[in-house]
């Protein structure tokens, strides 16, 4: 092919786009001074009648990549105008035939032999002529029935041409209407198609098509629920340009009279194709990528099977690839936000703004199930409109233009794999509509999705070599607690796992183990991030001591002096100790707003001013009752009002960069961390034993054994929701690493001195994550000139869900709202709130601040009474109620002579944190599989024996009897 006819090619298509896109912009700018609809309506009738002709006659006489174009195009029934669909249909098997002596060449050329030695008979009639190949029916000359497909000559350079055109033009439409950027599509297509014309590739891609699918010639009624019952053609022979296939009869798909007149049911059809389809993405990872109807036949024979035709347009995809195309489908048929961008992450889809809610939307409708041709316009429509409010979300929420909003592009990196994959699901859904069929994708590819995930995480340690963590051991006890973990997981109590241990200031263990979730086979790693319910009341509480230790607070003072608006309906008499000591009365405070609406539980703000309008149930100091969630808000109104700061800002300073753990403690994520969440699932097992529970006084009326089952089974589906693992929740919502939480305690049981840098053996390193990821800023396209838009950079200022920006403070400013000075430039310093003490002992806090700057020694806390403070002994004994639970904030542990020997606190579903303050010992456990702490218990258990701790009541060895197993239960409930 000369360069005079690539030109005249290149000018045709490039004309031709500039007429059309002409033509509907005319018509949209006549439509606006309209008045009449159904004048309109004919009009874009018309228009696309016309127009849908110039690109049916332009890609006849084109050929190559325009026909495949047009054929793909052709199946999209549900989005196209009907004019385009039935003439682009004619692009699917009815191209005018090739010369029959120039087939006859390529046939002798490829083959070395005469077509009198090749053949008995060959049909001169071609079965069909498409854009790279023509088919003609042959006998062999040992008598076989077969097909045989010709490459066309010179296509390759066509299409090739073609490739580059069809680039340029999309260039041109993105920039022209940014909203259009088939960009991803069409770099995809640059890389795959060239394959299609080595008909070898073909050949080797339908065997192993063949052999996945489990392909018979004979029918199996009895087939499981993952196997599917379709019909591919043998491959006899290959070359570059000629495949012989064996022949099978068949009806073609798109011919809807002859199918219904051997009463084919077209339903049953498409469902299996589609689950054909299922079965080669997610269980073989495998596929097909060019599924439009002229590569189908149906079997003439009743039960009328689905002939799979055409692979060579194959995609093969990693299996890591495979694993998140399952979890973005099951996470969309499920509405699990959290799962969704996780899986987004996992397969290199990267967007440059937090918008989860617009994000299920797109997925939602991209797993929609098929609308039929007669109902197309109208979906249509109601696509477009919901994409005009998405535009609209994304313009308040980049403070856009509408011009702006234009040209944004929310997708920053779009995965080739997973354009092949939308090309697939989109063509799949065409041939429904095309024959008129409706099918439920969530339903029928939800098994094979399933099947993907569940497959590897059943397999448990016994079977999976990787169940633990690849790091380093760190010493013997955790090379023994490894296979302690082995047992747990081959008995089903574990699901994913991280243990962090500290002796002496030192790390003596740090595995994780196990996967991420029900449906999230990957690994959980040092860096993971875990649910840990009330595990957080620990980490709160810290935070009311360290502002005590900064002298933004006295333990002893009325609440309404710090927080006004506390002061009412009888609640002026409740000091901040009370609420530490869990013995405010407030215990059932908001539970009505957690029954009602338990999402307003996202709203802070009315969080807080709901606290502070409700009415205690019994006099402060009197009765201690577990606040199991009123704690949080009562314990972080009193942390923003004291320090004139929000929660956040306070968590960060006081303990998150000290301790050297940005990215892995959080109270409500930020967004841009999903992909290292773990998510939540139930113990059924050991649930069902909350029957055998009577009621608990040291706990609420409304947080009793009876009532705990339907608020685990809510919590569990809340838990998991992105919105809510956002919220600052202070009582449950924090989420961590063991290794960050271990070091937390390591840092309390030292009175606050901050350990040496956790382990150089842990990888990823800790503190190594941004504690607030940013998304990448938007990448202008070349026909802007390199300029960036203002709105743009205004906008990544924003941080969402309390992480704002630190807004300074005036210096002059020293009223807070709560008659205190507030610094200015915070409280965290080398000499202050973190003030520098010698560190020869931890009892010793008489150093000098330059001698603390000279060996870069950071300590979170100054009171050495500190330890009394937070287990309410001592001279802070008067401040507890004597012999309960708790102490300040932290459940206190007793040693074998009955005194408080260490502190901590656990979570529902058997997460912990604690330490040993006589032993310098501080250990977390984080899990996700939700149960009373059987496996946190025997973890614990062990790993005190080794080490000769002593063992907390909450972890003690129990009988094996029912009275045992309903200590153990009580004393979870606890948490």
């Amino acid at each position: 092919m000369g360069w005079g006819n690539i030109y005249r090619r290149r000018l045709k298509v490039f004309s031709l786009a500039v007429l059309i896109y002409l033509d509907y912009k005319a018509l949209q700018k006549r439509e606006e001074f309209m008045k009449n609809n159904e004048k309109s309506e004919e009009l874009w009738k018309r228009a696309h009648e016309r127009n849908a002709k110039r690109v049916r006659n332009m890609m006849i006489q084109l050929g190559g990549l325009w026909v495949k174009l047009g054929q793909y195009l052709s199946t999209r029934a549900d989005v196209l105008p009907s004019a385009y669909i039935s003439l682009l249909k004619q692009l699917q098997d009815s191209l005018p035939p090739r010369p029959l002596q120039e087939v006859c060449r390529t046939i002798e050329r490829e083959l070395g032999k005469s077509m009198k030695e090749i053949f008995l008979d060959f049909d001169e009639n071609s079965l069909a002529t498409a854009s790279i190949a023509q088919v003609h029916r042959a006998t062999l000359i040992d008598g076989r029935e077969v097909v045989v497909k010709v490459q066309h000559e010179d296509i390759k350079a066509i299409i090739l041409e073609d490739l580059k055109d069809a680039k340029s033009i999309v260039d041109w439409i993105a920039w022209a209407e940014p909203q259009y950027n088939f960009n991803p599509m069409i770099d995809e297509w640059c890389k795959e198609t060239p394959k299609e014309l080595d008909f070898n590739h073909e050949a080797e891609n339908t065997r192993t098509v063949s052999k996945n699918l489990g392909c018979t010639n004979k029918y199996d009624s009895d087939k499981s629920i993952n196997q599917v019952d379709v019909l591919i053609p043998e491959v006899i022979q290959s070359t570059e340009k000629v495949l012989i296939l064996e022949y099978m009869d068949g009806i073609r798909l798109n011919d809807l009279e002859s199918l219904e007149a051997c009463g084919a049911n077209k339903q049953k059809i498409v469902e299996e194709i589609t689950r054909a389809y299922a079965h080669q993405i997610y269980v073989d990872g495998f596929f097909n990528g060019d599924p439009h109807s002229g590569n189908f036949l149906v079997s003439k024979e009743p039960p009328h099977r689905p002939i799979l035709l055409d692979f060579g347009f194959t995609k093969k995809i990693s299996s890591s690839m495979k694993q998140s195309l399952a979890k973005m489908f099951l996470a969309t048929a499920e509405g699990d936000h959290v799962a969704l961008l996780s899986s987004f992450a996992e397969m290199g889809l990267k967007l440059r703004l937090d918008l989860p809610e617009q994000a299920m939307d797109v997925t939602s409708i991209f797993f929609r199930a098929s609308t039929p041709a007669n109902e197309a316009a109208e979906y249509a429509k109601t696509l477009n409109e919901q994409r005009t409010r998405n535009m609209k979300v994304l313009q308040e929420k980049m403070n856009l233009s509408q011009k702006e909003v234009k040209r944004f592009n929310p997708i920053d990196a779009f995965p080739g794999d997973m354009v092949i994959f939308s090309r697939v699901v989109n063509l799949l859904r065409g041939l429904s509509s095309t024959l008129n069929a409706r099918i439920v994708y969530q339903d029928i590819m939800r098994p094979f999705a399933e099947s993907v995930l569940q497959e590897k995480i059943a397999k448990g340690p016994s079977a999976n070599a990787q169940w633990i963590y690849d790091t380093p051991v760190h010493s013997e006890v955790e090379a023994k607690l490894r296979q302690i973990l082995v047992e747990l997981g081959n008995e089903d109590k574990i699901l994913g796992i991280q243990v962090c241990a500290y002796k002496d200031g030192k790390v003596i263990i740090d595995t994780a183990a196990g996967v991420l979730g029900r449906y999230d086979p990957r690994p959980v790693q040092p860096d993971s991030l875990f649910s840990v319910f009330s595990v957080t009341k620990g980490i709160t509480a810290g935070m009311l001591h360290w502002l005590v230790d900064n002298g933004k607070l006295n333990l002893d003072e009325s609440i309404a002096n710090i927080w006004p608006e506390f002061g009412t309906n009888g609640k002026n008499l409740i000091k901040v100790h009370h609420v530490l000591n869990h013995t405010a009365g407030l215990q059932n405070a908001l539970d009505n707003l957690r029954k009602e609406n338990p999402l307003l539980l996202t709203d802070w703000d009315e969080c807080l001013k709901q606290i502070a309008m409700s009415e205690p149930e019994t006099e402060p100091g009197q009765v201690q009752l577990y606040h199991f969630l009123s704690f949080g808000w009562l314990c972080g109104g009193i942390i923003e009002h004291a320090s004139g700061k929000k929660f956040q800002e306070i968590l960060e300073e006081a303990f998150v960069r000290p301790l050297n753990i940005e990215g892995e403690l959080y109270v409500g994520i930020p967004p841009g961390v999903e992909s290292r969440l773990a998510s939540l699932t139930i113990d059924k097992d050991d649930f069902s034993k909350l029957s055998k529970i009577g009621s608990l006084s040291a706990l609420p009326s409304t947080f009793q054994p009876e009532n705990i089952s339907q608020l685990v089974t809510t919590l569990l589906a809340l838990s998991n929701m992105l919105n809510i693992r956002r919220a600052i929740i202070p009582a449950a919502n924090g989420h961590c690493s063991a290794r960050a939480l271990a070091r937390y305690y390591a840092a309390l049981v030292d009175r606050g001195l901050v350990p040496p840098p956790h382990s150089s053996l842990s990888t990823p390193p800790l503190g190594s994550h941004p504690h607030i990821p940013k998304f990448s800023s938007e990448i202008t396209s070349k026909m802007q000139n390199g300029k960036k838009s203002k709105a743009v950079g205004s906008a990544s200022k924003k941080k969402e869900n309390g992480y704002e920006q630190k807004t300074k403070q005036s210096k002059d400013s020293k009223d807070n709202g709560s008659g205190r000075e507030s610094n200015s430039d915070g409280y965290t310093s080398t000499s202050g709130s973190s003030s520098a003490r010698n560190t020869s002992s931890p009892d010793n806090s008489s150093a000098s601040s330059n001698d603390s700057r000279k060996n870069n020694v950071i300590w979170i806390f100054n009171d050495p009474r500190i330890h009394d403070q937070f287990m309410g002994t001592g001279e802070y004994s008067d401040l507890v109620l004597p012999n309960g639970k708790f102490g300040l904030g932290f459940k206190r542990f007793s040693s074998s002579d009955g005194s408080f020997s260490g502190f901590g606190h656990s979570g529902l579903g058997g997460s912990t944190g604690f330490c040993d303050i006589e032993n310098r010992f501080a250990i977390a456990v984080t899990l996700n599989k939700i149960s009373f702490g059987t496996a946190t218990r025997k973890i614990i258990q062990f790993v005190c024996s080794e080490l000769n701790v002593p063992l907390p009541d909450e972890f003690s060895i129990l009988s094996g009897t029912e009275a045992g197993e309903g200590l153990s239960i009580s004393r979870a409930l606890f948490n």
